[in-house]
Order: structure tokens, then sequence, then C-alpha cells
């Protein structure tokens, strides 16, 4: 799949709770599917240093993450017994409370699906070149650490 261009899985924002259910309901016509499994990553409220995170901005090298994302998708499904996969990460500012990572697998059995996010999920974290300013209540700013 070399000449396969990568999808873009960039959102503007924050990913909403109607996108997210939009995206379960497109799958109820699948009916070969037996098992999905949902990933949400939202934006903590953590207290650093004494500072109060608000919100999330987050930014990416769009074109080499695309191609990053691509290539996990490609090693999840070579790994995994999975029907589908969808991945959409945000990009700008995500408020505490917010979903700026949504990950979506489907399978025939429950049992692909488990390891397969977890799987997906590490490799994002590990391999793709997002980044995350958090932004304080007082108006400070710092570069999130991936943990």
């Amino acid at each position: 799949m070399k000449d396969h261009k990568p999808k873009n899985v960039f959102i503007n924002g924050a990913i909403s709770s109607d996108f997210i259910a939009n995206s379960i309901a497109k799958h109820q016509a699948k009916t070969t599917i037996g098992a999905h499994n949902i990933f949400l990553g939202q934006v903590r409220a953590d207290i650093i240093d004494g500072r109060i995170v608000q919100a999330i901005d987050y930014s990416a090298f769009e074109d080499m993450a695309n191609e990053k994302f691509h290539e996990i998708r490609e090693d999840a499904f070579s790994r995994f017994e999975l029907t589908c996969m969808h991945i959409y990460h945000s990009l700008g500012k995500v408020h505490a409370g917010e979903v700026g990572l949504f990950v979506f697998v489907s399978s025939k059995r429950r049992k692909d699906v488990f390891p397969a996010i977890e799987f997906i999920v590490e490799q994002i974290k590990k391999d793709v070149p997002v980044f995350g300013k958090e932004l304080f209540e007082d108006e400070t700013h710092q570069w999130k650490v991936n943990n």
C-alpha cells in the first residue's frame, strides 16, 4: 500500500460527542461486526506546580503525522483481525473535559478489539509527531509530556 495516500485524521478543535455518536451509528448497518472498542482521550484539568490546565493547544507536523497514523493502521490490521478502524485527532485548542483523540476499532469478535485499541493508542503516543501545549488558567503555558 505504499502508493496509498494517507488519510487526514485531523479535526480542528475538540471532537464532539455528536461526531462520536454518528461514527458509531454508521456501523449499525455492518452486520458482520460483533464487537467495537473505543478510546476517547479527554483533556484533564491537571494541577501542575499549583497551576490548573485549562486546555491543550495541539499542533503537528501534519503530513508526517498522517503517514505515521497510516503506518500504525496498517500494522494493527496485520496484527489483529479487525473489520474497520477509525482514528481522529484534534488540532488547535481543546478545553479540559473535551475529547482530543478518538480511536474506534471493530471486529467480528471481541477478543481482537481489546488488544488492538491498546496497541494503537500506545503507538500513537510513542510515534506520532503531535504536540500539546498545556494552557493554564493563569495564562502561562508549557509543552506537554506524553505519559
